[in-house]
């Protein structure tokens, strides 16, 4: 197979991948256990991993990229009202903390800079 096709396999799967824990992340945000946001706390912490771990396993930015983009885009769809006027995330301080939450997650992620190369070239 091309090279070509396997990466855009891959991007399309992060996404898919991405999507996936940003609904269910998303969903889960408003749990509240008294005055404390478990929801919030434990879907920013499953969403860092996944993108972590994509970046980690593939070394690509661009998979990470593409999980992040699918965790957003998710994340934008549900945030409207649905075809029963229901909205999952609403627009109270909390659903737009949990938006920011979400972009800050993917941008510190796929900005992170590759320490490998570092590492690399202190070994020479």
């Amino acid at each position: 197979m091309p090279t070509w096709i396997i990466r855009t396999l891959s991007w399309l799967a992060a996404g898919l991948v991405g999507a996936v824990f940003g609904v269910a992340a998303t969903i889960a945000h408003s749990a509240t256990w008294g005055p404390i946001p478990v929801g919030m706390i434990l879907g920013t912490i499953a969403c860092a991993g996944i993108l972590i771990a994509i970046r980690a396993l593939t070394g690509d930015r661009w998979s990470a990229l593409a999980a992040g983009i699918g965790m957003l885009l998710l994340l934008m769809v549900i945030s409207g009202r649905g075809p029963g006027g229901s909205v999952v995330v609403p627009d109270t301080l909390y659903g737009r903390i949990w938006g920011y939450i979400v972009a800050g997650v993917v941008m510190l992620v796929v900005a992170w800079p590759d320490l490998s190369r570092l590492r690399a070239r202190d070994e020479k």
